[in-house]
């Protein structure tokens, strides 16, 4: 099984694009838990959500690897949580990191325009970029292996559509 994680800062397209890749190859998608429980909850976030949202978002990614599927694209994992802990409260619990990770990270640029859906913090070219440069940290002191995505809209599928298939 290979888990492919789509990962980065907000509004830089990897929801759709996950969803859309999943549907077309017919394989599973685990959505992003955090949206979810923004909408339910609010945004006013503590390290405690920080904490639940990465233990919900590992346990649908659980859920849905249980019958090793050969392909599954999650639209984030843990170590985002990881970069939003950092973004929001300038550290990182540990726990955050020692969460199963992606074989395989698709690393997404801010270089699309920020759209405001009520769930979205840093929409700043200053914030999105440290964001940016967060997630991308927490790749590098995880060790995980990563592609960068970046582009128009068309460049970011074709690029993603290509990593895929060389899967």
């Amino acid at each position: 099984m290979i888990r492919v994680c789509f990962h980065g800062a907000e509004s830089t397209g990897k929801s759709v694009l996950g969803q859309k890749l999943a549907s077309e190859l017919g394989r599973p998608f685990v959505p992003e838990y955090g949206r979810e429980y923004c909408e339910t909850r609010g945004t006013d976030l503590t390290m405690a959500d920080l904490l639940a949202i990465a233990e919900g978002q590992d346990a649908a990614m659980r859920a849905t690897c249980a019958d090793a599927p050969p392909l599954v694209l999650l639209d984030t994992d843990p170590l985002m949580t990881a970069a939003w802990a950092a973004m929001l409260f300038g550290e990182v619990p540990p726990v955050l990191l020692a969460y199963p990770k992606a074989e395989r990270y698709l690393l997404f640029a801010p270089d699309v325009p920020w759209v405001a859906d009520g769930t979205r913090f840093f929409g700043t070219a200053a914030a999105r970029a440290r964001f940016a440069a967060l997630a991308e940290d927490m790749l590098v002191r995880a060790g995980v292996a990563f592609d960068r995505v970046g582009g128009d809209w068309a460049t970011r599928e074709a690029t993603a559509r290509a990593f895929l298939g060389a899967l």
